[in-house]
């Protein structure tokens, strides 16, 4: 699992956008999660859609796409439209928060995440039971352990910006870079140490 993550915009859309295609295309994430509290990504991959096939291009008007575009068509035409249509499907892999307030939880590597806009708006019902609190309210992108716990943000356009956490064969790793895809920072996400020894110790 590769879970890309885009912090706050603001008014850089061209940064945004190759961005989000970098975490498609280049690094090959399965998701991606824009951690700001506006509609830059969603306004973003809606023109996306419409360039692929044209205006309303939703789920709910999709027969009357088809039947528009393939009742009388050759086969050839028939297959390129549903080329298009599954390229505007692939688009649901961008996600963004519901809202400013609003925060998605997560299971990553069997480790609870918490993703949302400001880490003021952290309760403890989101502290406890979670190992990794992720936010995009941050002009720096940020990899820190305070306890148990795992504290990540991309960082704000146009200096920083991505982040990426992965797991890979049971360990997670979290890696940042800057708008033109420059590693910054890469971290393997462990307990910390006294923890593990009380585990093994437990066993």
């Amino acid at each position: 699992m590769r879970l890309g993550l885009l912090g706050p915009a603001l008014d850089q859309g061209e940064a945004l956008a190759s961005a989000a295609r970098g975490l498609r295309e280049r690094l090959g994430a399965d998701r991606v999660v824009y951690l700001g509290a506006d509609s830059a990504l969603d306004d973003l991959v809606r023109a996306w859609a419409e360039e692929l096939v044209g205006p309303r291009a939703d789920d709910a008007t999709l027969m009357s796409r088809a039947t528009s575009a393939c009742l009388d068509a050759a086969p050839d035409e028939i297959e390129a439209f549903l080329d298009r249509e599954r390229q505007r499907t692939a688009l649901r892999m961008f996600e963004s928060l519901a809202g400013e307030s609003t925060r998605s939880v997560e299971l990553i590597g069997g480790k609870v995440a918490v993703l949302l806009y400001d880490k003021a708006e952290l309760v403890e019902d989101d502290i406890l039971p979670a190992t990794l609190l992720v936010f995009g309210k941050s002009k720096q992108s940020l990899i820190k352990q305070v306890g148990r716990r795992w504290f990540l943000s991309p960082g704000t356009f146009p200096a920083h910006g991505i982040l990426v956490v992965e797991d890979t064969g049971g360990e997670l790793r979290a890696t940042s870079y800057d708008p033109s895809f420059e590693l910054r920072e890469t971290v393997r996400l462990e307990a910390p140490q006294a923890l593990k020894m009380r585990a093994l110790g437990a066993s």
